[in-house]
């Protein structure tokens, strides 16, 4: 459960000024994140900004996302530290436009825009920032990933020289002038 102060309520807001926020969470809220987010470790973690009324019962909120992440290397698993600082913008609209049709839903347009809520976990919006912001593929400094070939046990494995599309027609050509064939080229 958030701390209150990770909670707002919009209605209770006043409309005419804008509510700021500072966020760090401490040691342990960072290690619950952490474990969340299957991270080795979250060092610091800051998400300050604020919200602003727009028009009559819309809000946008305005942030900086400001960590230091350990993350496991995609090739090694060694720790990678990553300096994540990211700005955050979300629009909270009252009347959210409802996607056509039942079957499929496309991505809107302006990815910021959601449904207004009655109430705002800051927290949340925290952790789903921190989250988007990761990198996909950490990598340690100098880990490679060479080329992995696996096959059953008796047959050659397909190698990354073997998967072109023209090493075939290469390989045949070769055959045909080594049998003495004249070259198809010219």
């Amino acid at each position: 459960m958030a701390p209150r102060d990770e909670i707002l309520h919009l209605a209770r807001l006043p409309r005419g000024s804008e509510a700021a926020f500072d966020l760090r969470p401490e040691a342990e809220a960072r290690a619950a994140l952490a474990a969340e987010l299957g991270l080795i470790g979250l060092r610091k973690l800051r998400f300050a900004g604020r919200l602003v009324p727009e028009g009559k019962r819309d809000w946008r909120l305005e942030a900086e996302l400001g960590a230091t992440v350990v993350q496991p290397c995609v090739v090694t698993t060694e720790p990678v530290t990553t300096r994540l600082d990211e700005p955050v913008l979300r629009r909270y609209l009252a009347e959210m436009p409802e996607p056509e049709g039942a079957d499929e839903v496309e991505m809107p347009e302006d990815d910021t825009a959601e449904p207004l809520p009655a109430t705002l976990d800051l927290g949340a919006v925290m952790a789903e920032a921190l989250a988007l912001a990761l990198p996909l593929y950490p990598r340690a400094p100098g880990s490679e990933l060479g080329e992995a070939a696996f096959a059953p046990p008796g047959v050659a494995p397909l190698t990354d020289e073997d998967a072109k599309p023209l090493a075939g027609l290469a390989a045949l050509r070769d055959r045909l002038k080594d049998a003495g064939e004249p070259d198809p080229e010219g």
